[in-house]
């Protein structure tokens, strides 16, 4: 009977247990939803306001219809969305707009970094937006 109760318990607490490890996920793509405004980029020698002078960088989430948009500082751009758990996929072409842009030397650096970026994690208070390539974050945005 003991062995019995034991079992039924300790089945309980690991049906609980999976259940609790998949909320996370789908909250964390959840939290994409909506806008976000870039505050840092890695790699280029140049300022981040020397990049960007008149306009930061968007991005427009929205995971129902699993889209992604923006504002590259220049143009605006589109794309389907891909999201697996906190892996998240820039590397399908996107549709781009082609306006002449003063000072626009930030928009190529913002495209071509938004391609490498392989995950992203959002802080607890859901704030902050950090692109990850491999294990170097390069990207980092507020929530609108």
């Amino acid at each position: 009977m003991i062995k019995n109760v034991l079992i039924l318990v300790f089945s309980g607490i690991v049906l609980l247990s999976c259940n609790a490890s998949k909320t996370p996920k789908n909250d964390s793509v959840s939290q994409l939803e909506g806008s976000w405004e870039l505050n840092y980029i890695t790699g280029p020698r140049i300022t981040f306001d020397g990049l960007y002078p008149n306009k930061k960088p968007t991005l427009n989430f929205n995971t129902k219809e699993n889209q992604v948009s923006g504002n590259n500082s220049c143009n605006s751009f589109t794309g389907k969305l891909k999201v697996t758990g906190n892996k998240i996929d820039f590397t399908q072409p996107m549709a781009v707009t082609r306006m002449m842009c003063i000072d626009a030397q930030g928009e190529p650096v913002f495209m071509s970094t938004l391609q490498k970026i392989t995950s992203y994690d959002i802080t607890d208070d859901g704030k902050t937006l950090n692109f990850i390539s491999g294990d170097i974050a390069m990207m980092r945005f507020t929530k609108k």
